[in-house]
């Protein structure tokens, strides 16, 4: 008798543990006038919380049209070379039938200067028209001039780059870079996994966000780009958090857009095979109330609620169930011990104590 009231003293005081055990969780429950609801997952609660969050351009990227690569824009900066029909050139002196102008770059207004043919319109049109223009305009002082235009870099038509790509920098919108991936790929690509990769667009004001993968698996997500766009890629920021009697105790970055709950458990070493307890499994977190009502087949329900979904992988469909049952940013994963776990704590702790005891005796008697 006296060690049975032991072993009852030892187990209510404070033994070293992970956390509350199942009857704990359970005891503190809405239905036992506690704060949280505890709910065992089953296919209805997994249709309601599988919630993963959408990223996606809205109309405003998804319908601008690509962009005329060689439209001449303020900024842009222009390479010309113009022949000669003549010994005495204007442009290229005494015995130089051509002449290369480079580094024009086009004002604010839009404008060039040219010697000889004045001051001249280049934004809006192609390299081909302007040619022609500063033909025309050479044609009254210089017989059958030949006039090539080449739209160099310049800052008139780029975007910047940056965040977690090769090379971050900012690059001209061309022929071969109209479009989001392009331009990706024209900075060297991402540079961290691609399943955790969100690229941001800002431009106007306005900012969208797409996954890596989603930009490659629909090509209409795959814009096309704009002067002055602002290409950011970020790894994903979501994660959970692990608890109790797992391989370790941690904060968790997901590692993929959804995350199962056994893929969850597999993330941080599994469940401890000497302390878990496989039948309480606990994920802890605010469900907006929309959803709440709809797990608990309530209307009546108003603001975030305490949520304790219980998963048991002894059960005939509990690994599928576990499989099945989505992760969410913020959640708290918990394993809870072992009932066993206790109980052996308690006989080592009671062990240790007669083990002490005997010790500090033979000590006193000399032996």
């Amino acid at each position: 008798m006296a060690l049975l009231i032991a072993l009852v003293a030892l187990g209510s005081c404070g033994l070293p543990r992970s956390g509350p055990n199942k009857h704990e969780i359970f005891s503190s429950s809405v239905q036992r006038k506690g704060d949280a609801f505890i709910v065992s997952v089953n296919d209805r609660v997994i249709k309601y919380t599988s919630v993963t969050p959408v990223l996606a351009f809205d109309k405003k990227f998804l319908h601008a049209g690509k962009l005329n690569s060689d439209i001449i824009r303020p900024g842009d900066v222009l390479n010309l070379t113009i022949w000669e029909n003549t010994k005495e050139t204007l442009l290229g002196g005494i015995g130089g039938s051509s002449s290369n102008l480079q580094q024009i770059q086009v004002d604010s207004t839009g404008s060039i200067f040219i010697p000889y043919a004045g001051r001249i319109k280049a934004a809006g049109n192609t390299p081909d028209q302007l040619r022609k223009i500063i033909t025309r305009k050479l044609d009254a002082q210089t017989p059958d001039p030949q006039v090539i235009v080449r739209r160099a870099a310049g800052n008139g038509s780029t975007v910047s780059v940056m965040g977690k790509v090769a090379g971050q920098g900012v690059y001209p919108i061309s022929q071969a870079t109209r479009t989001l991936t392009s331009m990706l790929a024209k900075a060297g690509g991402v540079t961290i996994e691609p399943a955790v990769a969100q690229i941001n667009v800002t431009r106007y004001g306005r900012t969208g966000k797409v996954w890596l993968l989603d930009l490659y698996s629909n090509p209409k997500s795959d814009i096309a780009l704009r002067p002055g766009d602002r290409i950011f890629v970020e790894q994903d920021r979501r994660s959970f958090t692990a608890l109790g009697a797992t391989g370790t105790q941690r904060r968790v970055p997901f590692t993929s857009q959804k995350l199962s709950a056994i893929e969850a458990i597999a993330q941080v070493g599994g469940l401890n095979s000497s302390l878990a307890d496989p039948t309480g499994i606990f994920v802890f977190r605010d469900e907006p109330a929309e959803i709440a009502n709809a797990v608990l087949g309530r209307t009546d329900l108003v603001g975030p609620q305490r949520f304790a979904y219980v998963l048991d992988l002894t059960e005939p469909k509990g690994m599928f169930t576990a499989r099945d049952f989505i992760i969410r940013d913020g959640d708290t994963v918990y394993v809870t011990e072992a009932p066993f776990v206790q109980w052996n704590k308690t006989l080592n702790a009671i062990n240790s104590g007669i083990g002490a005891r005997s010790t500090a005796r033979a000590l006193a008697s000399g032996k």
